[in-house]
């Protein structure tokens, strides 16, 4: 079941090359699912997601959402969709969240900065050039942000992707082609160890949607590791209320078989070192 994640950047023709992709090969192509999800799951309009991801929102509206809870709720539903297979998926980290998962092509799809200038004036139907390269940049500018840091990586590093195509050298076809090529190469097939490891990946990101969607346990920091169902939750919390009540949501998300709790608590001094001079 290919799945295939693609780099969403302004004017590359990223976009053609994943719905001619997913029209040759009957695959699915992630349209507006993650939008709607998020939006949903954060009760938002989906044109405030849609702005902050293309780095257009307010001064307000950035420093008033939870970016941390928008990253949860994107990857969770990336990795549903991965997990369905037969699927192309194009921006929202998706190369680098599914780059772990053999079976999945990672492509980053650009080209030159001036083409992708024009490609923007054609489609706005505009001439002002200073206009249409403030908006490209500031395109990048949002995406290279976001990976870095979400991702802790340099957006253009060519060593995230299995496949690097220039639109100003190669045609959309020729891209497909390529991309077709590569996905039906033995390194991209499935195997039982790239199933479970996707498998594993999604019920990590289902616990952390999960431990998001309730005010007590919203702010936690855990460390969580799951394996075939069977998942261990490291770090510290602040009290035993806290530990019962994150194991206890944990253990209602579907695909938990297990829960070991090796949660800490932490120390009475720190708690009241603000209060004791400590």
């Amino acid at each position: 079941m290919p799945v295939v994640a693609i780099t969403h950047e302004m004017g590359s023709l990223a976009k053609d090359v994943a719905l001619q992709l997913a029209q040759s090969s009957s695959l699915a192509v992630m349209r507006h699912e993650v939008l709607e999800h998020v939006a949903g799951k954060m009760h938002v309009p989906s044109s405030l997601i849609s702005r902050l991801r293309e780095g257009k929102a307010g001064l307000v509206e950035r420093f008033t959402t939870d970016h941390e809870r928008v990253a949860v709720y994107t990857a969770q539903e990336l990795f549903t969709l991965a997990e369905k297979g037969n699927v192309v998926l194009r921006g929202w980290g998706a190369t680098c969240l599914l780059r772990p998962v053999q079976h999945v092509v990672t492509v980053r799809v650009t080209g030159p900065f001036k083409k992708r200038v024009e490609w923007l004036m054609g489609n706005l139907e505009t001439d002002d050039v200073a206009f249409a390269e403030a908006e490209v940049r500031r395109s990048d500018d949002a995406h290279a942000t976001k990976m870095h840091d979400q991702f802790g990586v340099t957006w253009g590093d060519p060593l995230l992707y299995d496949l690097v195509l220039n639109t100003d050298r190669i045609s959309v076809e020729s891209c497909v082609a390529q991309i077709q090529q590569l996905a039906g190469r033995p390194e991209f097939q499935e195997t039982a160890e790239s199933r479970a490891m996707l498998a594993d990946l999604a019920l990590n990101a289902r616990i952390r949607a999960a431990l998001k969607d309730h005010d007590a346990t919203r702010n936690i920091k855990i460390h969580i590791e799951s394996r075939s169902g069977r998942v261990m939750l490291r770090g510290i919390v602040l009290n035993v209320q806290e530990s019962a009540e994150v194991a206890g949501i944990v253990s209602t998300v579907a695909g938990v078989s297990s829960v070991d709790n090796q949660l800490g608590l932490m120390a009475r001094s720190r708690l009241y070192a603000s209060t004791t001079g400590i």
